[in-house]
């Protein structure tokens, strides 16, 4: 089956708590956001899009071909990567994902991330690839996780919503759906469902991974 998915990965926020760019932590001598990617690679997915914010400056000073990819699409390994800068980043990061999803063809699939969850590992995020419904997202221990799947039909609408408008959040979104519209695929990667927010939860998950 002809993969019609793209993946998203959110990186606009001011992160601080963690006192710097999240996704320009140091990871087995790379950046996180790059640790990132690679665990997309080698799944179905082909495209990438990064949704940049605060500190974007960061990230294409560290980076370079992240400031590339704001005109065209970039090469990283087998991936284009595509990045969309959020003008106004202070809206939160509803306003981050919308300013991503207006650069997406509106019949593509998409898979939210957020840079400061990490991602599963590739056997179990094909699976989330592969799942058909409104909304897909991995189940952890009775907890949803990341990435998210999301239909055009689903996600086309959310651009219509109004930032400072309460229901400008995705969970709640997702919330409003019909049960039978929402696959949630059992997994045993605990990842989905971690936050690094801060230098200890940092600490934490680099000594207890690989």
């Amino acid at each position: 089956m002809e993969n019609n998915s793209v993946f998203v990965l959110l990186a606009g926020g001011k992160s601080e708590r963690m006192g710097v760019p999240k996704g320009l932590l140091a990871y087995k001598n790379t950046f996180w956001i790059l640790e990132q990617l690679n665990r997309i690679t080698n799944t179905a997915i082909t495209e990438v899009y990064i949704g940049l914010g605060f500190q974007f400056e960061d990230y294409f000073e560290a980076i370079p071909f992240l400031a590339k990819a704001q005109n065209q699409f970039e090469a990283f390994e087998n991936l284009q990567i595509k990045v969309v800068l959020n003008k106004n980043p202070e809206a939160g990061s509803f306003s981050t994902l919308q300013s991503v999803l207006v650069h997406i063809p509106k019949s593509k699939s998409v898979l939210i991330q957020p840079v400061d969850i990490p991602i599963l590992n590739r056997t179990e995020l094909q699976k989330i690839i592969e799942s058909q419904n409104t909304v897909v997202q991995p189940n952890y221990n009775g907890k949803n996780g990341h990435p998210i799947k999301l239909s055009s039909l689903f996600w086309n609408p959310l651009l219509a919503i109004v930032c400072k408008n309460e229901n400008a959040r995705l969970d709640f979104q997702i919330k409003k759906t019909n049960p039978e519209q929402r696959t949630k695929i059992e997994v045993q990667d605990s990842c989905c469902i971690q936050n690094l927010n801060s230098p200890d939860d940092w600490l934490v998950y680099k000594n207890t991974t690989k």
